[in-house]
């Protein structure tokens, strides 16, 4: 008998921003699949019993090869368990659910999707600022800042990232941003362009750093350092509340 997977964006990490059906499912369910950011309180939803796994991926890090993930997947459900998939933010957002869903559809196994606020959101909302203006801040862009090598993609569209009139949230960027710094001035995004650092957004450690491109990236030239962070830059990014 075939199981049921959800998965479950879990939001930044703050236990308090889960969905009321991001709840429900962990106490409902019989095994949870769990990424690095959202351990911790988040588990305390789920059911004493269930079988908790940690299958989280971090730069640099030792971490579960993507196949070992699926097939994880695979054997709780063809055990006719409920499994919660738990992602960090929302799944759908550079969290490599397309290939955990194609997996089960490949096998018939049936889900369902709930999301999870995103990080970006939680960072701007941790900032106290929009990610949308009238007339200055038209246009919200999220893009990666590494590829599956852990450099920077080679196929970025320069000419919409360096947008001045535009919000743009860089994912997984700290150890390439300092390169792409460069290729966006060479694309005549100015220096000064307003910039902040989002680490640990949500949690008791929060940091955020208010800065421009230049500062940002000779900062960041000089270590980025371990904490997973959002880097968001544009015209809103130095505003403070």
């Amino acid at each position: 008998m075939s199981g049921f997977v959800s998965f479950v964006g879990s939001g930044p990490g703050d236990p308090e921003l889960l969905t009321l059906k991001a709840v429900n499912r962990l106490k409902q369910a019989d095994a949870v699949l769990f990424d690095d950011l959202s351990s911790g309180p988040i588990l305390s939803h789920v059911r004493a019993g269930a079988d908790l796994v940690g299958v989280g991926k971090r730069a640099g890090r030792p971490s579960p090869k993507q196949d070992h993930v699926s097939r994880l997947l695979l054997d709780y459900a063809e055990s006719g368990q409920r499994v919660v998939r738990l992602k960090s933010g929302d799944g759908g957002m550079f969290g490599r659910l397309e290939e955990e869903v194609v997996t089960l559809q490949a096998a018939g196994i049936p889900y369902e999707i709930i999301p999870g606020i995103p990080s970006a959101c939680a960072a701007a909302a941790a900032a106290g600022i929009p990610l949308t203006r009238r007339l200055t801040a038209r246009r919200v862009q999220f893009v990666t800042g590494h590829d599956v090598t852990g450099a920077l993609p080679e196929d970025l569209n320069l000419a919409a990232l360096a947008d001045g009139q535009a919000t743009t949230v860089v994912f997984m960027g700290k150890r390439t941003f300092p390169k792409l710094v460069k290729m966006l001035m060479d694309h005549g995004l100015p220096g000064d362009t307003p910039a902040l650092l989002a680490e640990n957004v949500s949690h008791p450690d929060q940091l955020l750093a208010r800065s421009t491109l230049e500062e940002l990236a000779r900062r960041l030239e000089d270590g980025p350092g371990t904490n997973p962070a959002l880097i968001l830059y544009g015209p809103l990014a130095g505003e403070a509340p």
